[in-house]
């Protein structure tokens, strides 16, 4: 049996969960998120817990069983409480701003770079380097955060680069400044 799979997930008050065969939709205080989910899985409501149940143990039922389990998880806790992504920007006059709904980044290019975010994702800028990236579909929120980092990524040498807060960019040695051809 599957860790992940066999843990109940509890409704918190204030949230509704309706199934239709196998589309979810789950509401809350933060909106509303539908998801179709593999129809292999069962998905049962008892006494404000949802429990997924797989039909047997093939491999593939085994896989689907945990990531179902965790996918309706991130719904009922991305409309209760919502998800949030940090990404730092290091660098020598790397900066971000928001103009109207767009994200511009100075990140050492020739032009700022705009970014509109996707539907649904909101963002927050608490300094120049730092930006806070907050939504309530956790996949959407991952998601427009790797493509903001893809803009710029954390480069080894100096460490320069927007990365996510947790990052560790590992750092390698340059060059050393010795003459050519010299013993």
């Amino acid at each position: 049996m599957s860790r992940i799979g066999k843990r109940p997930i509890g409704i918190p008050s204030g949230v509704d969960f309706k199934i239709d065969k196998n589309v979810v939709t789950v509401k809350g205080p933060k909106g509303t998120l539908t998801r179709e989910l593999h129809s292999l899985m069962n998905i049962v409501v008892e006494n404000s817990q949802i429990k997924v149940i797989r039909p047997n143990d093939d491999p593939f039922s085994r896989s689907l069983h945990g990531l179902t389990r965790t996918l309706i998880a991130n719904m009922v806790e991305g409309v209760t409480n919502g998800f949030t992504k940090g990404l730092d920007m290091v660098g020598v006059g790397y900066r971000a701003a928001k103009k109207e709904n767009k994200l511009v980044l100075t990140v050492g290019k020739s032009h700022p770079v705009e970014l509109t975010p996707f539907e649904g994702i909101d963002f927050e800028i608490p300094a120049p380097n730092k930006i806070l990236i907050k939504g309530m579909d956790k996949e959407l929120v991952g998601a427009f955060a790797a493509v903001v980092r893809s803009e710029r990524k954390p480069e080894p040498y100096k460490g320069k680069g927007i990365r996510y807060e947790s990052e560790v960019v590992r750092r390698k040695v340059g060059k050393t400044g010795g003459k050519k051809g010299a013993k």
